[in-house]
């Protein structure tokens, strides 16, 4: 009953597309205009990605802190290793620099060198005072020797934070408006502004100015994004193209594939826009996602049309069959497709549910395009030409399907003995995979702001925020010598630590104090006594009014204090050795019962984040594997036939999992995506084989070998050139400059050969070894879903002419 009613329904649907081919075409149009409407609702991510649930308790510890503190990635810096600097000239056009970023309305405040402040006793050394560390602009290289070596060796507040005491590096600190951080206001100021300040100043002085901070490297790699969405849609484009006309040497199917994936992308940029999603690294992968797999529904449907041209010529019919025939398979290996990325919702993650529902949408929208346009446009031309279906015999192609079933004929044991041998290695492989929680880890290595990242760890010790939160229980708790004292003990243990930059917290302010009431000399750089800590508030808020210092590190209550420093970008095992560290640290230092001690920042937010997708995701994975099987259950009711269909799809994701593990590449978000869109895809071949496989079962009186043998003959050919299509539309991904991004399109792109191989080779054979009661005609009598394949040809009295 179903299979008659779904086959009406292609018939039917085949009758109104032929029918009403203007209106329909009118429909497109409008529809394409109204997406393209929405382009200008496109926006650009302006936010670090954030992969944990707003509610999970790392979140709200994060979300907590900046209620508290601001955006603590605020900090733009610029900084220059050159011994030149220390000359007249150049020292002064580098202090003109700073102020003039400090004119602009995007900055808070900015400390450098021209505006440095140096904690002193007044005249009558009662009180403290802020004194400008240059009183005046020095005009020779005698007064800028002296003013840099005071700074070097009596103002140790400023190490690592104005300067590299030993390679001499000097440093601008730029603090941005914390409400402009994550907004385009931010880009703008950065791509325009200061690029554009700091450029003439290379060009005034001949120096290198390096750049780096949260807000510099989140613009630079959002920018590198935008450049890439055009670069990959181009490459997608070119490639598939090269690759259609290759198969099919025929310019004007080449230009109707082109035509409909062109569309597909317009939608899919439209549905952006209309969804109001920001653009990240993730869904700026979906247009060129979208060629890469319309592509096969445009040679699925191309390849059906030209084999009907070719048997009786009559182009009414073909098209009518190309609808009735190709739609329902096509729709399904979509559906499947689209599953496959649909799974990607039920996480927790704003980024990967986002990034599920525009894939899912936009896959089975350009089903519907393919679908339409092509025999509508085929309707209104003339006949292939017999040089367009000369591919159709192809002597090579013929070679191909021939090796393979030779392969599946003869070396049967052989396959098996291969399948396990990888399967065992693979496993192996997989112990060694790591998990990358490093923020930086996919950026382009050769890109100039990557550089300069390494620069600013090698010089002061890393740019990754991680904060660390102390609530005292009590107002005014901070300021107690109890808690400095072990504020600073803390601070201790965090200098120890080689990947870690020096702590910043009040706890300087104070020992800043304690210099300056003994006459700035450096050896009292340290906490006050007892009897010296009446001095204390009196200074902090001098130094408040002064910079604002004291309001960066304490709370407006004086209850709760942060402790910042850097980490520069390590492994995530070493990054939660750090972590066990502290906590261990922390657990001694402030008793539980006295002190509420947590911590966070960006670095951990990341790593945290990148764990939590790691089991989301093998999840969806787990949820995209059950949906399959049961829709194999579905189609075949037939048990050992669902564990025959998995084993080609699993496998491959098995090898590729070990190759990761061998060759070093980390799991991290971009690398998790891979099992989930690689399985939906390849499960497309199976589905095919399988359809083929079980008509030919019927027609040949339930004999399995002779069934086995002719499905793979008829299918072989359209899988070949559909896997040939999806792994050099991926691979297109390689060029990108992400490595994340390199990763996905070589990961999914070895994936779907493996799994190319496995559906032409291990399948045929498990059919062959294993499957006996499939050829049961109780079981196939009453098949659920008629699903006919690409190469099925039925004699052209069978069918009505739709045009009549």
């Amino acid at each position: 009953m179903v299979a008659k009613l779904t086959q009406g329904f292609w018939a039917k649907t085949a009758r109104i597309i032929l029918r009403n081919r203007i209106l329909i075409l009118l429909i497109l149009a409008a529809t394409t205009i109204f997406m393209s409407l929405q382009w200008d609702k496109m926006r650009f991510s302006n936010s670090q990605a954030n992969l944990l649930p707003d509610d999970h308790p790392v979140n709200l510890e994060y979300l907590d802190f900046l209620n508290k503190f601001g955006e603590e990635g605020n900090v733009v810096v610029l900084a220059i290793k050159d011994s030149t600097l220390f000359t007249p000239e150049k020292f002064n056009r580098w202090n003109k620099l700073s102020k003039q970023m400090g004119a602009f309305p995007e900055v808070d405040y900015v400390i450098s060198t021209d505006n440095l402040q140096e904690l002193v006793k007044d005249s009558l050394g009662e009180r403290f005072v802020m004194r400008p560390l240059i009183k005046s602009t020095p005009t020779t290289k005698k007064e800028i020797d002296s003013i840099t070596n005071h700074l070097f060796n009596e103002l140790p507040f400023y190490e690592n934070l104005i300067y590299n005491k030993k390679t001499r590096t000097i440093r601008t600190v730029i603090y941005l408006d914390k409400d402009i951080v994550n907004t385009s206001v931010r880009k703008d100021f950065i791509l325009e502004d200061l690029s554009t300040l700091v450029n003439n100043f290379e060009k005034e002085t001949g120096m290198d100015v390096r750049i780096s901070g949260m807000p510099y490297i989140r613009t630079m790699n959002s920018q590198n994004i935008i450049d890439e969405i055009g670069k990959f849609i181009l490459a997608a484009l070119g490639v598939t193209s090269l690759i259609f006309f290759f198969f099919f040497r025929s310019f004007r199917a080449t230009l109707i594939s082109m035509f409909v994936v062109i569309i597909g992308v317009m939608w899919a940029f439209g549905i952006l826009g209309l969804l109001q999603y920001e653009i990240t690294v993730l869904t700026a992968l979906i247009p060129p996602l979208i060629i890469v797999i319309g592509i096969p529904n445009c040679i699925f449907l191309i390849n059906k049309y030209q084999q009907e041209v070719k048997k009786h010529g009559n182009q009414a019919l073909s098209l009518q069959r190309v609808i009735s025939k190709i739609g329902n398979a096509t729709l399904m290996t979509n559906v499947t497709t689209a599953s496959g990325f649909a799974t990607f919702i039920i996480t927790d993650s704003k980024l990967l549910k986002e990034f599920g529902i525009v894939a899912s949408i936009n896959i089975l929208g350009i089903f519907v395009l393919s679908l339409l346009i092509i025999p509508i446009i085929y309707s209104f031309m003339s006949l292939p030409k017999d040089k367009h279906l000369k591919h159709l015999n192809t002597k090579w192609i013929e070679t191909f399907v021939s090796w393979m079933e030779r392969i599946v004929r003869e070396r049967r044991i052989m396959v098996y003995i291969v399948s396990i041998v990888l399967l065992v290695t693979s496993i192996i492989g997989i112990y060694q995979i790591d998990i990358s929680g490093s923020p930086i880890e996919d950026m382009p290595k050769k890109a100039e702001f990557f550089q300069d990242i390494r620069f600013f760890e090698q010089e002061f010790d890393g740019i990754m925020p991680v904060e660390i939160v102390i609530d005292t229980k009590r107002p005014k708790g901070v300021l107690k010598p109890t808690t400095l004292k072990k504020m600073d003990e803390l601070g201790g243990h965090i200098t120890d630590i080689p990947e870690l930059s020096r702590p910043i917290s009040v706890v300087d302010l104070v020992k800043y104090s304690k210099q300056a009431f003994y006459n700035g000399i450096p050896k009292y750089y340290q906490l006050p006594t007892s009897q010296e800590n009446a001095f204390i508030m009196d200074v902090a808020r001098k130094s408040a009014d002064n910079g604002n210092l004291l309001s960066s590190f304490v709370d407006s209550t004086g209850q709760v204090a942060r402790i910042s420093t850097y980490m520069k970008d390590v492994d995530t095992e070493r990054m939660e050795v750090i972590e066990g560290k502290l906590q261990e640290h922390i657990s001694k230092i402030f008793p539980e019962d006295q002190y509420k001690v947590s911590m966070t920042g960006s670095a951990l937010l990341f790593l945290k984040g990148t764990k939590y997708l790691v089991k989301n995701l093998i999840l969806s994975l787990t949820l995209a594997i059950g949906l399959i099987a049961l829709f194999m259950a579905y189609l075949f009711r037939s048990f050992r036939m669902i564990i025959i269909s998995l084993i080609p799809n699993l496998l491959p994701l098995v090898i590729t999992a070990g190759v990761m593990g061998f060759v070093g590449v980390p799991i991290k978000p971009s690398t998790i995506l891979v099992f989930s869109i690689a399985f939906g895809i390849s499960v497309d071949d199976t589905i095919h084989f399988l359809a083929k496989y079980r008509q030919e079962l019927t027609a040949n009186h339930w004999r399995i070998k002779k069934s086995v043998y002719a499905a793979l003959r008829e299918t072989g050919v359209s899988m070949f050139y559909t896997s040939i299509v999806l792994f050099f539309g991926f691979s297109v991904f390689v060029i990108s400059n992400f490595g994340g991004t390199v990763a996905l399109g070589a990961l999914v792109s070895a994936t779907l050969l493996f799994a190319m191989l496995a559906n032409l080779i291990l399948l045929p054979s498990l059919l062959l070894s294993l499957e006996r009661s499939i050829a049961n005609k109780q079981v196939l009598k009453k098949p659920q879903i008629d699903i006919l394949p690409l190469d099925e040809l039925n004699s052209p009295s069978e069918e009505e002419d739709p045009t009549r």
